[in-house]
């Protein structure tokens, strides 16, 4: 990391010692430390803009392969690398994909993969201006010393694995940590959380990967909607309390936040636009507004849900581009009309189009839901899910 250094001078000099002055003391210098962003900070911030653009959003296909596995085992398919290819070459070959989806989160499995064609996956990407990301975390694990929480793994050798990813094409990567109002949560695994965060942030950029943060608060529980805000309230403020001590770039960055609602198990349901209240209420009192694209996840809401609560946050003018990084909530309804068929390829990629320009719409604050299927308003909610 680049370093300079400046002569402490008269009213700071003064203000660093509490007002005391000691002339004959000798001069004292104070190290000033530059972005983690380092020679990549002009290409973070264009890549954080075209990921954040207009009427687009970021589809999540960066399932495990376990995961994964239990999509295609949905739908009758066998976890193997040829139907996990399949699927997801289904999905990045879509035409006109990228008129509503401005990037996509890769497996590692799938950011080396290529076509049955021999077209890299990137490659297919790229031509359509969606930009490939990257999960770069290894999952997570119980959080010894808390109320049964767990922390995100993957700190070690982060470093060495961004480069390699950059050199392969992804150009933004992805961190997910959860947070349980269940569990408490308790300060530590706020902390842990907010630490592993920055931290990782901070070396994504160094390798000049933007760094998507996200903190999931899980949707776990019976509380109300205001309970949910007073924890997000708390996690996002640790968040960007050690983003700054780690002297992450701002501009350089995506965040992936849970929408502000009741626990899945409340006995009342909140509308879109108590969750838009909420949510923005949130956001405003917490993220600073060279932050340029809030992209976020559905955790298992059902396709309509999500749309619906997004349009409901793009009523009014945002600081920030406030978007979508969806998973289920795109996904659903194509795996359910591909069934693993390739005479259902076309019609399982009209689906994807149809859940993507609705959301592209709900981005816009233009989506009504109108002729929406039964199958769009079916909740996702998987007590405990994980990756």
């Amino acid at each position: 990391m680049a370093m300079v250094t400046a002569k402490l001078s008269s009213p700071a000099a003064s203000w660093l010692t509490g007002g005391r002055t000691h002339r004959s003391a000798p001069t004292r210098r104070a190290t000033l430390v530059r972005a983690a962003a380092g020679s990549y900070a002009d290409e973070l911030v264009s890549t954080a803009k075209s990921v954040a653009s207009p009427g687009r959003g970021i589809l999540a296909i960066d399932e495990s392969n376990a995961t994964c596995g239990k999509r295609l085992a949905s739908i009758g398919l066998d976890n193997t690398e040829v139907n996990r290819q399949a699927y997801r070459q289904l999905l990045l070959t879509t035409a006109g994909l990228g008129e509503y989806i401005s990037g996509a989160i890769l497996f590692e499995e799938t950011l080396y993969q290529s076509t049955t064609d021999g077209k890299t996956f990137v490659d297919c990407l790229k031509d359509q201006n969606i930009m490939p990301g990257i999960k770069v975390d290894k999952g997570l694990v119980p959080l010894p010393g808390s109320n049964n929480e767990s922390w995100c793994q993957g700190l070690d050798g982060l470093a060495s694995r961004c480069a390699e990813y950059y050199k392969q094409g992804a150009r933004f990567a992805k961190w997910r940590t959860v947070v349980s109002i269940p569990c408490g949560p308790t300060a530590l695994a706020v902390k842990e959380a907010a630490w592993g965060l920055a931290r990782y942030a901070a070396i994504a950029q160094d390798n000049g990967l933007v760094p998507i943060v996200e903190p999931e608060i899980l949707l776990d529980g019976d509380h109300g909607i205001e309970r949910t805000l007073e924890v997000a309230e708390k996690v996002w403020s640790e968040v960007f309390f050690y983003l700054a001590e780690n002297n992450v770039l701002f501009e350089g960055i995506l965040l992936k936040p849970s929408m502000v609602t009741p626990g899945a198990e409340h006995k009342e349901k909140a509308s879109p636009e108590a969750i838009a209240k909420n949510t923005l209420t949130m956001l405003r009192r917490r993220v600073p507004p060279a932050v340029p694209g809030i992209m976020f996840l559905s955790g298992g809401q059902s396709e309509l849900e999500a749309t619906m609560n997004l349009n409901a946050m793009n009523l009014s003018p945002n600081p920030w581009h406030v978007s979508f990084s969806y998973a289920r909530a795109l996904q659903n309804s194509v795996l359910k009309t591909w069934q693993g068929r390739p005479e259902n390829i076309e019609a399982a990629q009209k689906a994807l189009l149809v859940r993507a320009k609705a959301n592209s719409l709900a981005q816009l604050g233009s989506y009504t839901g109108e002729g929406e299927s039964d199958e769009a308003k079916k909740g996702m909610f998987q007590k405990g899910y994980t990756y």
